[in-house]
This record gives C-alpha cells, sequence and structure tokens, in this order.
C-alpha cells in the first residue's frame, strides 16, 4: 500500500504539469493563427481541407513533443512556462521559414487543399519539435 501512496505523491504535479500543457496548447493554437495567413479551423472544420489539417495537425505535433521535453526537463513551473513560450516562438519561426524561403506560396497551396503542401508543413513542424526537444535537454 505504501508504494501506491508513493506513486501517487507526484499527482500534484502531474495535475499542474499536464493542466498548463493544454493551456500551452490551446495558446499555441491562437498564436499559430495569428502568424499563418490562413484560418486553419475555418480549412479543416468548414471546408473539410485535408492540406490544412495535415500541415496544423504537424504543427501541433512538433509543439507538443518540444512541450513533452520542456516538462520533462524543468526544474520548475516557472521554468516550464519559459520553456513553453521558447516551444512557441520556434514553431512560428519554423512556419515563417518555410513561407519565406523554401515554399513561399504556402498559405496559398494549403487553401487550394494541396496535400504535398501541407505534409511538407507537417514534416517541418514534426522536425523543429523534435530539434527543438533535443535542445531543451540540459
Amino acid at each position: 500500500m505504501e508504494t501506491i501512496f508513493d506513486s501517487l505523491a507526484g499527482l500534484g504535479s502531474f495535475a499542474m504539469y499536464f493542466g498548463l500543457s493544454i493551456v500551452f496548447l490551446f495558446v499555441f493554437k491562437v498564436v499559430y493563427s495569428f502568424v499563418t495567413p490562413h484560418d486553419e479551423w475555418k480549412l479543416v472544420k468548414e471546408e473539410q481541407n485535408t492540406a490544412a489539417a495535415i500541415g496544423f495537425g504537424g504543427a501541433i505535433i512538433g509543439f507538443a513533443i518540444a512541450l513533452g521535453s520542456a516538462a520533462s526537463n524543468s526544474v520548475a513551473v516557472v521554468d516550464f512556462a519559459i520553456w513553453s513560450v521558447v516551444a512557441i516562438i520556434a514553431q512560428s519561426i519554423a512556419f515563417a521559414l518555410l513561407r519565406f524561403t523554401f515554399m513561399p506560396k504556402i498559405a496559398e497551396r494549403i487553401s487550394n487543399n494541396e496535400v504535398s503542401a501541407g505534409t511538407m508543413l507537417a514534416c517541418i513542424s514534426v522536425a523543429v519539435g523534435l530539434l527543438n526537444a533535443a535542445c531543451m535537454t540540459y
């Protein structure tokens, strides 16, 4: 029985980090919507745009990977919050780099439901999330 209580001793910290993670996922969705010139939610929900769903899904996964690393490596909740904001910035920069360098018409292509553009956005987003997560292991 003592083992169970020992295991559950971290439940409060888990709840705090998990709750904050959900909040940061929502914050990421809002920030990312401002960074991109197209409305992902409208494209996905109203127009059933596969390219937008793939691209936005990849961005969320990439951010969640970095967020998970921030939670794993943080020494306090404030540290976690700081690195979560860094992850939001990194994912936003990833979209900007893709948009202004490699694929300048990516927003238009995603709006036109070009799955290849959504797939590239997802791949870049996940790659940046993985790199971001690896760099947070201090």
